[in-house]
């Protein structure tokens, strides 16, 4: 017969091979002293495991265990229940992000920005796909995507360096979002999205307990800013990043 693979020894000293195979196993170590010594001795190892742990397997794990692995499950989870209780409460329809008076496609834009916010601002290991290290490409990749220049605006003055970006899909095609930082670990996004032709807007607020969004519309896209920032600051924030996507030049500084 075929000598057998170590993996069929310790499936033979565990019961786990089919009757047929078993049986040529046991011809072929009946005749090979040093394969039967060492299917003796996994059989004796398996024994004194069982011996050792099994009392084990029934005892409830120590309570300090059990809550660090809670904390770790919850860590990975909340971004994206976060998300879904948003979704699932019909979010624009809450208590606090409310968009009276604007479209549905508008409003749609501004939970969509809030909820990838919300999934993704959290994150530790991955919170973009592309990060600030190759902005070239990424906003090169973007904007072959959504069809258009993008721009990364200048957020520095206030404090909040480029992570990165990421695509994301929206309802009318492909979004981009970026993702700033500041020095306390503080995170904005910027969504940008297609959206039907429309006149700019003005600048439009929305917010959900300490999640702030200030949004507006140009042409053929709908911008969105999100971040858990005092309102006042964060529309600092969107006047930079709306001069910077429409490249308006800063106003001229007063005489004193």
């Amino acid at each position: 017969m075929t000598p057998p693979l170590e993996s069929e020894l310790h499936a033979f000293v565990d019961g786990r091979l089919d009757p047929a195979r078993a049986a040529e196993l046991s011809a072929w170590l009946a005749q090979d002293a040093a394969a039967m010594a060492r299917v003796h001795a996994y059989r004796a190892q398996k024994e004194a495991l069982h011996a050792a742990f099994d009392d084990l397997l029934d005892e409830a794990p120590p309570p300090r265990l059990v809550a660090a692995a809670r904390r770790s499950v919850l860590r990975r989870l909340r971004p994206l229940a976060v998300a879904a209780c948003w979704l699932g409460l019909g979010f624009l329809a809450g208590h606090g992000l409310r968009t009276t008076g604007d479209s549905r496609d508008l409003q749609a834009l501004v939970q969509r920005a809030a909820v990838a916010h919300a999934v993704y601002a959290p994150e530790v290991r991955h919170p973009v796909e592309v990060g600030a290290e190759q902005e070239a490409h990424l906003v090169q990749w973007l904007s072959r995507r959504l069809g258009t220049s993008l721009k990364t605006p200048r957020l520095g003055a206030l404090g909040f360096d480029l992570v990165g970006g990421r695509l994301l899909p929206g309802q009318d095609g492909p979004v981009a979002q970026f993702m700033y930082q500041d020095g306390s670990g503080r995170r904005l996004t910027l969504y940008v999205g297609h959206d039907r032709e429309h006149e700019a807007s003005a600048f439009r607020y929305a917010h959900e307990g300490k999640l702030a969004v200030f949004y507006w519309l140009d042409g053929r896209f709908g911008y969105a800013l999100s971040g858990e920032l005092p309102r006042a600051e964060l529309l600092r924030l969107a006047e930079i990043a709306y001069r910077d996507l429409t490249a308006i030049p800063p106003a001229p500084a007063s005489n004193p």
